[in-house]
């Protein structure tokens, strides 16, 4: 698959998550260059201003740094929250990784609380597992 169709697929797939799945708010594959993460393709009513979040800091740069899946219930109660939206209330972040190391991930909001079941954890971990492979190729 050529690069810009990668990107047009990555771009689809961000796509059909926002619509098929009622509680996702917004949807955003973050990309990891030069210790940040640097937003790529994105879906919601509006754009986030955090395009380029550093290694370590707000949820989606300690998942980053952990490798590990975050599920944020309620963000108002979490201090590691980066407020995007005044109406999240609700956060996965999911790490996609490529032989043991985080080369992205996929961030969704939710304003609902305790939007994200295990159901959601499962599939998204298995999209991260499929998207690692268009990643890293691209």
């Amino acid at each position: 698959m050529e690069k810009e169709n990668m990107k047009e697929f990555i771009r689809g797939i961000v796509s059909l998550l926002y619509k098929c799945f009622g509680h996702y708010s917004w949807v955003g594959i973050y990309l990891l260059r030069d210790n940040e993460l640097r937003l790529g393709p994105w879906k919601g009513k509006a754009p986030t201003q955090h395009t380029v979040i550093p290694l370590g800091k707000a949820i989606c740069g300690i998942a980053a740094t952990t490798g590990k899946t975050e599920i944020i219930d309620e963000v108002r109660s979490d201090d590691r929250y980066l407020a995007c939206f005044p109406e999240t209330r609700s956060e996965i972040v999911v790490p996609i990784k490529k032989e043991g190391r985080v080369i992205g991930e996929i961030d969704i909001d939710s304003e609902k609380a305790f939007a994200f079941q295990k159901d959601d954890r499962r599939f998204l971990e298995a999209l991260a597992n499929f998207l690692s492979d268009i990643l890293d190729a691209s």
